[in-house]
């Protein structure tokens, strides 16, 4: 129903301009008794053999929704209802911000992908803290933080422990975001030294508390091999929980749509990262030793493609660009096919 109704008439509106329709959408049929029971009769698939147990927690399945598609956690119950095992929200700043200008969100229906230049557009951390506080499902919670656009790179700790703190007390784990290519120079971030006291930091906040929180890096999938291996390195060094594999590419390589879209400035989701993606799993993994987890993100748009990413290395998955491509049926379908290769 989705790919041949729904999805051709939210692709007749501005791709950001449908993501809007979309939450409003979900937000009022959620509101009508007995939908929620439907949805979740639908898209919500359980068993046993899908629990996953990851940096002390216990996933229901393997299955999440990467950050960036519900920012400021707005729908976060609606979205449990349609079969993942967790749901990151971000990326969260200080203050909230709108973003670079529009148009900035951009479908390249040829290629099964997605540009995006968004710049951490958020209502910021304590309005996202309130919506947490208000929910009521149980699904495992990720934070993305990030730092403000106007915050200058020397800066940055300073925010990312503002989100940490802010954050710690209605979210599971957090997710370093130093690899969007949207906001300038946080990239530079992704540097050995800057980024090993940036976690480092964050490490020393969180061994304060009573009991501490995973810590996970999400990194850019245009990272060379030496910068994997400094990847590695820090991972084993400030003893953070894990890797998100990976974030959007900001190369164009291969791309068939037209070259209109394909120029536009930001980072490129969807089926185009998806080998990209799955080498750097793999690479982390065996270079590694297996010794962190690993969140494996890019280019989902299957059962086929979860199950790729996780035999590559992962230990769990995320989607995104193929939750919009393929529907909410696609985290019930992976699981469905995990649950049967068991």
């Amino acid at each position: 129903m989705y790919k041949f109704l729904l999805q051709p008439l939210l692709f007749q509106f501005d791709a950001e301009k449908a993501h809007h329709i979309t939450f409003s959408l979900v937000k009022f049929l959620f509101k009508i008794p007995f939908v929620p029971a439907i949805f979740k009769a639908i898209y919500h698939y359980e068993n046993p053999v899908l629990e996953r147990k990851v940096f002390g927690l216990t996933f229901k399945n393997p299955v999440g929704l990467a950050a960036g598609f519900d920012k400021n956690a707005v729908l976060v119950d609606e979205l449990s209802a349609m079969g993942f095992g967790f749901i990151e929200i971000g990326t969260l700043t200080p203050k909230g911000q709108p973003g670079n200008d529009k148009p900035r969100l951009f479908r390249l229906k040829e290629d099964k992908a997605l540009i995006n230049r968004m710049g951490f557009n958020n209502e910021g951390v304590k309005e996202a803290v309130l919506k947490l506080k208000q929910r009521k499902s149980d699904i495992l919670i990720g934070g993305n933080i990030g730092k403000n656009k106007v915050t200058p790179n020397e800066n940055a700790v300073d925010d990312y422990l503002i989100c940490f703190d802010e954050l710690f007390d209605v979210v599971d784990y957090f997710v370093v975001n130093v690899s969007s290519p949207n906001t300038p120079n946080l990239r530079a971030l992704q540097e050995k030294e800057p980024l090993k006291n940036l976690l480092q930091t964050l490490q020393v906040e969180n061994e304060k508390r009573l009991k501490s929180k995973p810590i996970l890096l999400k990194i850019a999938p245009d990272l060379t091999d030496s910068q994997l291996d400094d990847i590695i390195e820090i991972v084993q060094e400030t003893h953070i929980a894990g890797v998100i594999a990976t974030n959007t590419t900001i190369s164009r390589e291969g791309l068939r749509s037209e070259s209109t879209l394909t120029n536009e400035m930001g980072g490129l989701s969807g089926k185009p990262v998806e080998k990209r993606s799955t080498e750097v799993i793999r690479y982390l993994s065996e270079k590694s030793n297996k010794a962190f987890p690993i969140i494996g993100v890019g280019g989902i748009h299957s059962p086929e493609d979860a199950i790729e990413k996780l035999n590559a290395g992962a230990s769990l998955v995320q989607i995104y660009t193929g939750f919009i491509y393929e529907g909410p049926a696609l985290a019930s379908e992976i699981n469905k096919a995990i649950a049967c290769e068991k």
